[in-house]
């Protein structure tokens, strides 16, 4: 698992994904801790949030030294179908491994609690075909997946951010909202911008109370959402069959 700022830890899935039966091995770039040369011996790859920039990377400007590396991991585990879960940062730098495109939100920030809307392909998916149709979520990003790679399953989406969740391959997912965030994590966002919230005309305390009143109904989505994912770590639950990796002709075998 890759922490890519130490404000964007784990949250509730250093429970969650306990609870599914994984053990967590968090790497911290930032820190100097070096990205592990392959995924051998790993069951699954995460890659966390975090306030740098995918695009940064693209204009010759690296969003953060370690991001090259990252992508060479996340195009390692949709080749060898490694179950993977990019989120916010994480899954702008899945996209971006494979060739998608990641660009200021043309819409602008989206922060604090909201609703995503499941397609109808997701009903097939693992992780995602379980959950509700309109799954609350806590948002903060300022960046968006605008262009998805080549053969990516888009599972989610909203009015204003139309790519909110895909999946790359048969066992590598990203999301653009944060699953993991806990009230903690989301008060440190809120108590640390608060010039940039007042400009944008948002009220960090009601923010903070509309996240704590949907606790429960978070728990409910994502406690199972993060078990999946562990299930499907531990071989106990299916990767996608039918979807091919982008980039190869060769049947999809489940791990």
């Amino acid at each position: 698992m890759i922490e890519n700022d130490p404000t964007s830890g784990l949250g509730h899935f250093a429970e969650w994904l306990s609870d599914g039966g994984l053990a967590l091995d968090v790497v911290r770039p930032y820190q100097g801790e070096p990205l592990p040369a392959d995924l051998a011996g790993f069951a699954a790859f995460v890659v966390l949030g975090g306030d740098q920039h995918v695009y940064a990377s693209a204009q010759g400007d690296p969003g953060a030294p370690w991001f090259d590396a990252t992508e060479r991991l996340l195009r390692l585990a949709v080749r060898e179908r490694i179950p993977t879960l990019g989120i916010c940062l994480g899954g702008q730098l899945l996209a971006s491994a494979h060739s998608g495109t990641v660009e200021p939100s043309a819409a602008g920030p989206e922060i604090g609690p909201g609703l995503v809307a499941k397609r109808d392909v997701a009903e097939a998916d693992p992780l995602f075909g379980p959950m509700p149709m309109l799954p609350d979520v806590i948002q903060w990003h300022y960046d968006e997946i605008t262009e998805l790679p080549l053969g990516a399953v888009l599972l989610a989406t909203s009015t204003r951010y139309p790519v909110q969740a895909f999946r790359l391959g048969s066992a590598a997912w990203g999301v653009q909202f944060h699953p993991e965030n806990d009230l903690p994590t989301l008060a440190e966002w809120l108590g640390g911008n608060g010039p940039e919230l007042e400009r944008l005309g948002i009220d960090a305390g009601e923010v903070l109370a509309r996240a704590e009143a949907l606790q429960d109904d978070l728990f409910e989505v994502w406690h199972p959402f993060a078990t999946r994912f562990a299930a499907l770590a531990q071989g106990e639950l299916a990767p996608v069959l039918e979807n091919p990796v982008p980039g190869r002709n060769l049947p999809v075998v489940g791990r």
